[in-house]
């Protein structure tokens, strides 16, 4: 299991490897992704909170990369956070996912991203349910939900 330590190690001293890699150019990310994934995925946006198509939805299954479907999370670990973003408290693997330092907007917080296609998702915080106490904070947009 994952906790904050880990997170941070991974932002300092570098992230595990992905099982795959995805590269594609930002033309092709364009075709196959909508305006608002492309924005968020590949250019770091965020959408409003409670509005993500995800946000209160709890079925059983698995949340895969809305860019390149690689698994990410599974809903059993899915939360109800109240942030207005879906929430998770661990990846399905502990290599789904890449950890960056985020200085942006006044704030330092960690930045997760899909670790096989660099699709940004979200950030993760040290202020989740134990026995983890993470909270993967992550944009409906970046997910599609395989039932």
């Amino acid at each position: 299991m994952l906790t904050w330590k880990n997170i941070i190690n991974f932002t300092v001293k570098g992230n595990l490897e992905p099982d795959s890699k995805i590269l594609k150019s930002e033309n092709e990310w364009r075709e196959i992704l909508s305006d608002k994934q492309f924005r968020i995925t590949r250019q770091k946006g965020t959408e409003r909170a409670h509005t993500g198509a995800l946000c209160s939805i709890y079925e059983l299954g698995e949340y895969n990369c809305a860019c390149c479907h690689s698994s990410l999370f599974d809903a059993t670990i899915k939360f109800e956070s109240g942030s207005g973003w879906p929430s998770f408290t661990q990846p399905i693997k502990e290599n789904a996912i890449k950890y960056i330092k985020d200085i942006s907007f006044g704030m330092i917080r960690v930045e997760v991203l899909c670790n096989t296609c660099d699709a940004h998702l979200g950030h993760v915080f040290p202020d989740g349910p134990e026995p983890s106490g993470l909270r993967y904070c992550i944009n409906s947009e970046a997910l599609k939900l395989k039932k």
